[in-house]
């Protein structure tokens, strides 16, 4: 299989990926409120953050194992088909025996840590694959929007169908992902060592740096997962439907505009689109919660989308410039646990902050750490020579 045409593979699994796990997110309240639970905010957070938690805490050792055998389309393949089986479980066995919501959230960390080890082994599969970074990337990141931006959508007219519904979906999807990645071509180098992602981190400082953005971007994420969902809902009175389709406002420019700015990053460095990119994206955060016109929100999130698009290619290729290539399943591993453990924040203290202190205060405080982390971290990007792996990709 080409190159060209393993990127696209890849991407393709990626894409699955994300766009089960949206279809979810549109009526998020609906869904927990048909498993047993009885908030709407508390509940949907915990759904939420039980997944990532479970992402925290197994992506490295998909990783290892990986990175140890010497293959990742094996491990690709059974983290698919576990996700099914996961989500498969999640609409099936609350209604048939009465589980409890504390059980409901034991069947969804089982499926996170499942579908974890096929979405970070795909992206290391990308990893791995020759060529620019940027562009290797920014396909994984147009994989990451496009997933997305049809996963809220589609999501909230599934909804439309039963609560249940995007739940067989995404099962579906997965099942679909186990059954069609073993013809993907496994370029995995050599096997390596057993290593942590700290091990790799201690050798090479320098990973702290996509590390804390990719913390950073995450955290938006799960934070316009829970709260920007409820905002629209709540604020302007949106259905799922409607919800799904204005999330769709910031994922569509997220998805198209990756490949193009990974490509830009090849050729002018990745400090400016993360660090420049990352100062407007917060603010543009902020203006959505600042506004008070569903139209204008909306634009705003059009304007998140783009500076997104900006920032992520970006930093996936910094990952990959700075990590050895036997070592890169636990690098992307790291970079997915700091990912993950953002997303985890920006839903529960998102979630706490909307509570105690309104939305308007929960958009200015994670649009603020976003501008504040690239504030904090321009004179690092300064004195470490992080364009030396772009220049030599």
């Amino acid at each position: 299989m080409s190159r060209i045409r393993s990127r696209a593979a890849l991407a393709g699994v990626v894409f699955a990926t994300l766009f089960a796990q949206v279809l979810l997110y549109p009526g998020i309240d609906t869904l927990v409120g048909a498993l047993g639970a009885t908030t709407d905010l508390d509940a949907s957070m915990w759904f939420l953050a039980v997944e990532f938690a479970a992402f925290v805490l197994f992506a490295v050792p998909w990783g290892m194992a990986s990175d140890a055998a010497g293959r990742r389309v094996p491990f690709v393949a059974a983290g698919a088909a576990l996700g099914a089986v996961g989500y498969a479980l999640l609409a099936v066995l609350p209604g048939a025996l009465g589980l409890s919501f504390a059980a409901v959230l034991a069947l969804r960390a089982f499926q996170g840590a499942a579908v974890v080890g096929a979405f970070s082994l795909s992206m290391t599969m990308l990893m791995d694959l020759e060529g620019s970074h940027g562009r290797n990337m920014g396909a994984a990141g147009i994989a990451i929007g496009l997933g997305t931006a049809t996963g809220a959508p589609v999501g909230g007219a599934l909804y439309g169908l039963g609560p249940f519904v995007p739940l067989y979906a995404a099962s579906g999807v997965f099942l679909l992902v186990a059954l069609c990645v073993p013809f993907v071509v496994d370029r995995a180098p050599a096997s390596g060592e057993r290593e942590s992602p700290f091990a790799g981190l201690r050798r090479t400082p320098r990973l702290a740096l996509p590390y804390c953005f990719g913390f950073a971007d995450r955290l938006t994420a799960g934070f316009f997962s829970l709260v920007g969902t409820l905002y629209f809902r709540s604020v302007f009175d949106l259905s799922p439907g409607a919800t799904g389709l204005t999330l769709a406002l910031f994922f569509a420019p997220f998805a198209l505009l990756q490949y193009p700015f990974g490509v830009v990053s090849d050729r002018i460095g990745r400090t400016l689109p993360i660090v420049g990119g990352s100062t407007l994206y917060g603010g543009a955060v902020i203006l959505v919660g600042a506004v008070s016109s569903l139209r204008a929100a909306q634009a705003g999130m059009v304007l998140v989308g783009v500076l997104g698009a900006l920032m992520v290619p970006a930093t996936l290729a910094l990952v990959t410039d700075l990590a050895a290539p036997a070592d890169r399943g636990v690098a992307m591993a790291g970079f997915n646990i700091a990912g993950s453990v953002g997303f985890l924040v920006g839903i529960v203290a998102g979630g706490l902050v909307a509570d105690a202190y309104g939305y308007r205060a929960a958009f200015l405080v994670v649009g603020g750490l976003e501008i504040a982390l690239a504030a904090a971290t321009l004179p690092a990007f300064r004195r470490f020579d992080v364009e030396a792996g772009v220049r030599g990709a």
